[in-house]
């Protein structure tokens, strides 16, 4: 009889001893808001400054998202990373390749180009947010050129060739990834970056950039900080920050991680993009809804990450593939709403009653299905005998 009367206590303290462990990330998971509806807005990089083409695919995809709405009657939207630079071929080649020179998304030539951003931004299908002034960092990719012959060819060609032709690791703005491990820059030449990105961005778009998404996901605290000065607000995120790039041109040297709605120490705002949907890479359209379905049950919103490269590259196929995904979104969800990382960042920031969820038994059900994605705790909670009780949370079995 004393043993049976001990074990419910031995229990008891066991699990204590398991959720004590993992405090933290169980706590930071319970004060992430809950959504009240399913949200979804999609993301793409890499537009701006770049191929000419991408013209024709900006206005395929305003046209397919004009056709799209949710239930209250609001159109699909598209966030556009905006690039605002790519070299200057023919000048750098003049120069012998000692000398950087860059064509703007103000040149002329890319008139078509930002006239397609301009006119999905009117019909409220686009939506610009910060991605750099350039896709690389060019004192490196200056460096690297005198080492590589590919880096050398993309960076003097006569036509602006898409940065996603670069090594992974010259991709990356915020270091010098011209040897590698990639050596973090000063922080006086960070600061005149940013303010140089921003103000050439408040001159194409009329505003400065209130959303910035760093190139690769690799930035540091100087870059947020200096973003924030600027006026940034908002900050997506992988959920991870990655500082560098390690030997091999891996992001590397992960100093923070995140949850959306946290703040960073500058103020700013993060928020999470953590589900992919590239058709070149074989997504099919029920990998959108799936990653929509999953955020909903988590109470968050489905930041889904697409690339510019899946509309040069099979245009017809990936526009097919995003209409498709989007009509099966709002047939699993007919509650569906499409936000924009700045309305959803500020739903969070001032706890918005239309999109926050303060009744206690979704908000269990939501930290509940976050809980898995915490690492150890699954196997933990399962050994303990946690995970029985837990899953009454939900209703689980």
């Amino acid at each position: 009889m004393e043993m049976l009367a001990f074990a419910p206590a031995a229990l008891a303290l066991l699990w204590g001893s398991v959720l004590l462990a993992f405090a933290r990330p169980l706590v930071a998971r319970w004060r992430e808001p809950v959504l009240r509806q399913p949200a979804l807005v999609i993301e793409s990089d890499d537009w701006g400054a770049g191929p000419l083409e991408q013209a024709a695919a900006l206005r395929g995809l305003a046209a397919l998202l004009r056709r799209v709405h949710d239930g209250s009657g609001r159109r699909a939207l598209m966030t556009l990373g905006v690039v605002l630079e790519v070299p200057d071929g023919p000048r750098i080649a003049a120069s012998g390749g000692s000398e950087y020179h860059a064509r703007t998304l103000a040149d002329a030539r890319f008139a078509a180009v930002r006239e397609a951003i301009q006119a999905g931004i009117a019909d409220g299908v686009f939506v610009p947010q910060l991605h750099g002034q350039c896709h690389y960092w060019p004192p490196a990719l200056l460096a690297a050129a005198r080492i590589d012959d590919a880096v050398r060819a993309w960076l003097t060609a006569a036509e602006p060739a898409p940065t996603e032709a670069l090594p992974a690791a010259l991709q990356a703005r915020w270091v010098d990834a011209a040897r590698l491990p990639a050596a973090a820059l000063p922080p006086a030449d960070v600061d005149r970056a940013v303010a140089e990105e921003c103000a050439n961005y408040a001159s194409i778009f009329g505003a400065p950039p209130k959303v910035a998404v760093a190139t690769t996901f690799v930035w540091n605290e100087t870059v947020e900080a200096a973003w924030a000065r600027c006026g940034v607000a908002v900050i997506v995120s992988p959920g991870v920050r990655a500082t560098g790039r390690d030997a091999r041109g891996q992001p590397a040297g992960v100093d923070r991680t995140m949850l959306s709605g946290q703040r960073a120490p500058s103020g700013l705002i993060y928020l999470v993009r953590d589900v992919y949907f590239e058709p070149v890479r074989g997504h099919a359209p029920q990998q959108l809804v799936a990653g929509l379905r999953a955020r909903t049950r988590q109470g968050r919103a489905c930041l889904v990450e697409t690339h510019r490269c899946n509309f040069l590259q099979a245009r017809d196929a990936s526009l097919a593939a995003l209409e498709a995904g989007l009509a099966a979104a709002l047939a699993a969800f007919p509650g569906l709403c499409f936000v924009s990382p700045l309305e959803l960042a500020r739903a969070m920031r001032e706890r918005d009653p239309a999109w926050i969820e303060t009744r206690w038994r979704p908000r269990l059900a939501a930290w509940r299905a976050r809980l898995d994605e915490i690492p150890r705790f699954r196997r933990a909670a399962r050994l303990s005998g946690l995970h029985f009780a837990l899953a009454l949370l939900r209703g689980e079995s």
